[in-house]
């Protein structure tokens, strides 16, 4: 029997649990993927105060040495109910879990594109992670799909280590920061290419090209390449929370900045809930807010 059960082990999971620990709650997290969550598919941070410049892998690493230099217990499981109650259950496929309140911090997944073949395509040609995979396509030619700031930091990233990188976005224009969207602009090796979706990959065992559609002409054409990596965001996975959560239409737990759902002792932080935005920063105060809610919820 746990105070407190967290779902999730990206930054609002770990500070939920760091905040839970200081005020003397006994902690489970569990974590069905990588510690530390998406933050950690990210090569460098720029906007997280107090670091010049950091990579998500190390933020993530530091969060979860804190966490567990305070005691709290961290397993690998993944969730796939959260049962309400006097005391909460955790149903995972290793095992099932109690506890008095519970903390939702699942976060998100990468998108997909979801053509023809492309779960085959995942690791041999198809990636998300520059920091990853990048070191793979050194002196070749890749593309990036999405314009975002993700993708930006993507591209940015492979053109130092790729001889060409052609951006494809769906938009007529990037929707990224502006600063970086000049440096984008700025390098030699970078074309983007705008209005343009992909429409199927080509390969069986692996990557040889992708089918693309010009959006405004309705043009074809296809573009061989080495390697992709998708950078089109993310998608919640809050099926497992259900019976304990209001989920939106698109997918995420209905929930303020109070972080508390319509079940009392159940709370959600981070990217799987509803907001407006989803940065690290923002994942982190949630999981203080989640935690702070959760152990006056334990204490009253």
């Amino acid at each position: 029997m746990y105070d407190i059960i967290i779902v999730g082990a990206g930054p609002a999971g770990l500070t939920a649990a760091i905040y839970a620990r200081r005020a003397g709650k006994s902690v489970l997290v569990l974590e069905k993927d990588t510690f530390g969550g998406q933050v950690t598919y990210s090569p460098k941070l720029e906007n997280y105060p107090g670091f010049q410049e950091i990579s998500g892998n190390e933020l993530a690493q530091k969060m979860l040495e804190q966490a567990l230099a305070l005691g709290a217990e961290i397993d690998m499981d993944t969730v796939t109910e959260v049962m309400d109650g006097e005391v909460k259950t955790v149903v995972g496929e290793a095992g099932s879990y109690e506890a008095k309140s519970v903390i939702i911090a699942a976060g998100a997944r990468h998108r997909r594109l979801h053509l023809p073949n492309e779960e085959e395509l995942i690791g041999n040609g198809i990636s998300f992670c520059a920091v990853c995979d990048g070191a793979f396509y050194k002196g070749q030619h890749v593309a990036v799909i999405g314009g975002g700031n993700t993708a930006l930091q993507e591209i940015l990233l492979l053109s130092e280590v790729c001889s060409k990188v052609t951006v494809v976005q769906n938009l007529a224009f990037l929707t990224g920061e502006a600063k970086m969207i000049q440096a984008v602009e700025a390098k030699d090796n970078i074309e983007v290419i705008y209005s343009t979706v992909v429409t199927a990959y080509e390969g069986e065992r692996s990557l040889k090209a992708i089918c693309l559609k010009n959006t405004e002409t309705n043009e074809d054409s296809r573009l061989e390449v080495d390697g992709i990596f998708l950078a089109i965001g993310t998608v919640p996975e809050n099926g497992a929370y259900r019976k304990v959560a209001s989920i939106s239409g698109q997918g995420y737990i209905e929930a303020d900045e109070h972080c508390m759902t319509g079940t009392p002792g159940v709370f959600v932080a981070g990217d799987c809930r509803t907001k407006t935005y989803r940065q690290v920063a923002t994942a982190i105060a949630d999981g203080a807010a989640a935690a702070l809610n959760a152990c006056r919820y334990l204490d009253e």
